[in-house]
């Protein structure tokens, strides 16, 4: 495999951390690896369903790259966490809101040439269908460069159930293809949503089967 971008120490410590959970008791299972472009602007759209779903997908990439990912400010104000999130170069969004300083870091991050995260649908699903947020489509539009990756994300709503979980990540690009000419950046968002959770359905922590929940309930 290819060598990726260089990813910082403390990236690789944090994530370390969190290896023995997420590699042997989730017995972690990652598909599409090629699909991942080792150098370049990037963009990692994934499903978010628990809160473990980032560090499941950076551990499932990081062989070739470093997620920048947009994560909830309320994090920084965690003591020392501050300090290994600005570490391991993530981003932080004020969450419900549009968060221009936050995407205008992650575009400038991108024309740098970096790997950054996203959850189109904003927040953790919490049994719930999310609208797809636009940002990824801003993002996209604003560096057109950049690739667009879909990681989907299964089995972390299980991880802290006394029954061991099995974790799988595919890396996949969008069926539609990249952002078309003249696509709406919510268009964008929203078909990306789509195929993410064609692949993985909407998962309750704490329950042992998945549920795919109907629009509006």
């Amino acid at each position: 495999m290819p060598a990726g971008e260089h990813i910082t120490r403390t990236y690789k410590a944090a994530l370390g951390l969190c290896v023995p959970t997420v590699r042997w008791w989730g017995r972690l299972e990652v598909e599409g690896l090629e699909c991942v472009p080792p150098t370049g602007p990037l963009i990692v759209a994934s499903n978010h369903d628990s809160y473990w779903d980032p560090v499941v997908v950076g551990i499932a990439a990081i062989r070739l790259r470093q997620i920048r990912a947009l994560s909830k400010s309320s994090l920084w104000k965690v003591k020392g966490m501050n300090l290994v999130l600005d570490g391991m170069r993530q981003i932080p969004v004020v969450r419900g809101t549009k968060d221009s300083d936050a995407l205008d870091r992650a575009m400038s991050e991108l024309r740098e040439g970096a790997c950054v995260g996203i959850f189109p649908e904003g927040t953790r699903s919490l049994g719930r269908t999310l609208r797809a947020r636009s940002g990824l489509g801003r993002m996209a539009a604003a560096v057109p460069e950049a690739t667009i990756i879909c990681a989907s994300v299964e089995g972390t709503t299980d991880i802290t159930r006394a029954r061991r979980p099995r974790l799988r990540v595919v890396f996949f690009e969008p069926s539609g293809g990249q952002m078309r000419p003249g696509e709406d950046p919510t268009e964008l968002a929203v078909r990306v949503v789509g195929d993410l959770r064609a692949r993985a359905p909407i998962a309750i922590a704490g329950r042992k089967h998945r549920r795919t929940l109907a629009a509006g309930s």
